[in-house]
């Protein structure tokens, strides 16, 4: 796979920015108090992430960054399509939390799949930080998880999330 390191860059705003889209609508739908602060944080530390590689973007197709986060959501995105989706009267946190863990844990493994196939050491390092970065988010969401479900251990955690 032939991709330069802007191009990398630019996939991974453009990934960060629908992550943080996706967090922002589920903050929406939550009933709880503690569920919407999940995933209003979750929403803040993916601006951040897209924040971390604009500050290394060389293209000029964003001139500025909080515009384009600003932007509405990109309802053909994998991310965005899938909340909307799910999104239904019995739409609570679990499920939220859930479909969160499936989409990170998705883009982790194309994460790491894409930087195996790219040559400039430059994007794959970009995209290597991004799964980094996305495996924490993954962590994030399944210790939330575990204590929405009340799980004690970890073997709880293997039968009910890790399966």
């Amino acid at each position: 796979m032939v991709i330069n390191l802007e191009e990398a860059v630019r996939c991974s705003i453009m990934t960060e920015k629908n992550a943080m889209n996706f967090y922002q609508i589920a903050a929406g739908e939550m009933k709880s108090h503690d569920a919407v602060k999940v995933f209003q944080l979750l929403a803040r530390e993916e601006r951040e992430h897209a924040a971390q590689f604009y500050a290394i973007y060389t293209g000029s197709d964003i001139p500025s960054l909080d515009d384009f986060l600003n932007e509405p959501p990109d309802n053909s995105s994998l991310w965005i399509s899938s909340i909307r989706q799910a999104i239904s009267d019995d739409f609570t946190e679990k499920k939220a939390l859930e479909l969160a863990m499936e989409k990170e844990k998705n883009l982790e493994e194309a994460l790491l799949e894409n930087a195996s196939k790219i040559d400039d050491p430059g994007a794959r390092a970009v995209f290597e930080l991004n799964a980094k970065e996305t495996h924490n988010h993954y962590l994030m969401i399944e210790a939330e998880y575990a204590r929405l479900m009340g799980m004690v251990n970890e073997e709880d955690m293997d039968t009910f999330v890790r399966e």
